[in-house]
């Protein structure tokens, strides 16, 4: 184990709730338990289980699977043996067999090692999914690293991206080969990927009645003005995306950069939904 995995998984360790989420998987043993079964034992409400049991999973300790309507979630005992290992393999001068009892917990036998780093869905929406959320996931995608995995929908998706928007993000070095118009319903049924934050870029989402993103997702607002709001001549028109793209990029770095792990999920909501009140200079607008 790296140093920066141990520190993710002592980051994910470090909220007293997700500890004794730990304690409870392990109680269980192999088998696991359905997320609504911790969220009773515990008595924890279902949004909160769920939050911080993916924190858990993300970090490699846990793993879940699941079985006909149930999420079932289970230790990774080999990810505990390694956390232990790498804390005693200097013991002794690197001999933990000399410090007693500790040598029984030793390394674990060789196995396939997962990956420990933590990966967060965020799903982006406006109503056209054709400029701003796109903008967005790109740029996620881009400064993200592998921590998060991007999406954008709409609710009334237009046929194509805006092609400013498209030229904009190729201009900049951005992917634009997967960037699409897409509805929200998409990530709604059994098969989609579990969201763990959907964020709103526009205010008209407001007055519709947006689809069940599950209890596990955490929602911000981040309302910014479309593209297609604009008005003025091409140059006045470009300079105006150029400060869209930038409020957005600026909004998503100091994101990704959150103590995800660490935070719970009042204190992770509120602090996201502060970056919708950063200034962006949209023509004298925020």
């Amino acid at each position: 184990m790296e140093s920066r995995d141990a520190a993710l998984v002592f980051g994910a360790l470090s909220q007293e709730t997700r500890l004794a989420v730990l304690r409870l998987l392990l109680s269980a043993g192999p088998n696991g338990l359905p997320a609504g079964e911790v969220a009773e034992r515990l008595g924890l409400p279902p949004s909160t289980a769920s939050f911080h049991l993916g924190a858990l999973e993300r970090a490699g300790l846990t793993q879940s699977t699941r079985q006909s309507r149930q999420i079932i979630h289970a230790v990774r005992l080999a990810s505990l043996r390694e956390l232990v290992a790498f804390l005693t393999e200097t013991c002794c001068s690197g001999q933990p067999e000399l410090c007693g009892d500790i040598a029984r917990l030793g390394p674990a036998p060789v196995v396939e090692r997962k990956s420990m780093t933590p990966a967060f869905n965020v799903l982006f929406l406006c109503t056209r999914n054709s400029a701003r959320s796109l903008m967005a996931e790109a740029i996620l995608d881009k400064v993200g690293g592998d921590r998060f995995r991007a999406y954008s929908a709409g609710s009334d998706p237009a046929p194509r991206p805006m092609p400013e928007v498209v030229e904009k993000l190729q201009a900049l070095g951005h992917d634009v080969s997967g960037l699409r118009c897409k509805s929200w319903n998409e990530f709604t049924h059994a098969e989609a990927p579990r969201m763990d934050f959907v964020i709103a870029l526009c205010d008209t989402l407001r007055g519709q009645h947006c689809p069940d993103f599950g209890d596990h997702a955490i929602t911000a607002s981040w309302p910014l003005p479309g593209p297609a709001q604009f008005a003025g001549g091409t140059t006045e028109r470009a300079l105006l995306l150029n400060e869209l793209y930038a409020g957005l990029h600026r909004r998503i770095s100091i994101f990704t950069s959150l103590p995800i792990a660490s935070l719970d999920r009042m204190s992770l909501r509120h602090r996201i939904n502060d970056l919708g009140e950063a200034p962006v200079s949209l023509d004298g607008s925020r």
